[in-house]
């Protein structure tokens, strides 16, 4: 039976597996999923892709931040058929073809900007479509913009100064 919401089948418990189609990391992809399943729940449980961090669960930490059609998200509250003919980005999908890290990646080590990392892929993620839409930002700006991704380690300082390092990397290679 095909629907709006992608090709469904029969399942003992809910009663149908969603078949999604979407675009992961620059790669088609195609899952079987059960309608109340996260976002965070198939990249980890189903595609093994666990850069994609899950903490709070209720949308107030960012941990799990990961980019739809270029804006953050939310994984683990935003439900993976939401994501059908959608281009998601993870942070496993930031490495460039020839293996070196996103300048977000190597500014965040640079800059020493995690301690555990939990909160690393999110505030990466976030990080990421700030720069998308704004090339330049100011401090404000940053701080601002990642007031939703929450670091009990680290402190914002070396967040915030790895952004701006990134910025003026990305704007080198830009001009290029």
């Amino acid at each position: 039976m095909s629907s709006r919401i992608g090709d469904c089948k029969p399942n003992d418990f809910w009663g149908v597996i969603l078949n999604i189609q979407f675009v992961l990391n620059g790669k088609n992809s195609q899952v079987d999923c059960e309608p109340q399943e996260t976002l965070a729940e198939v990249l980890r449980n189903m595609l093994n892709l666990n850069g994609t961090k899950v903490s709070c669960e209720v949308q107030v930490c960012g941990a799990c931040t990961v980019l739809v059609d270029g804006l953050p998200v939310s994984a683990c509250t935003y439900l993976a058929y939401e994501a059908r003919s959608k281009n998601v980005i993870t942070i496993e999908g930031l490495e460039k073809p020839d293996g070196t890290l996103h300048p977000l990646q190597q500014a965040f080590i640079d800059e020493f900007a995690f301690q555990c990392g939990y909160c690393t892929p999110g505030m990466i993620m976030s990080a990421k479509a700030l720069l998308d839409e704004n090339p330049k930002p100011t401090r404000e700006d940053i701080i601002h913009h990642m007031d939703g991704n929450i670091c009990r380690c680290t402190g914002y300082v070396p967040i915030v100064a790895a952004i701006q390092r990134a910025a003026e990397v990305m704007a080198k290679e830009t001009k290029k």
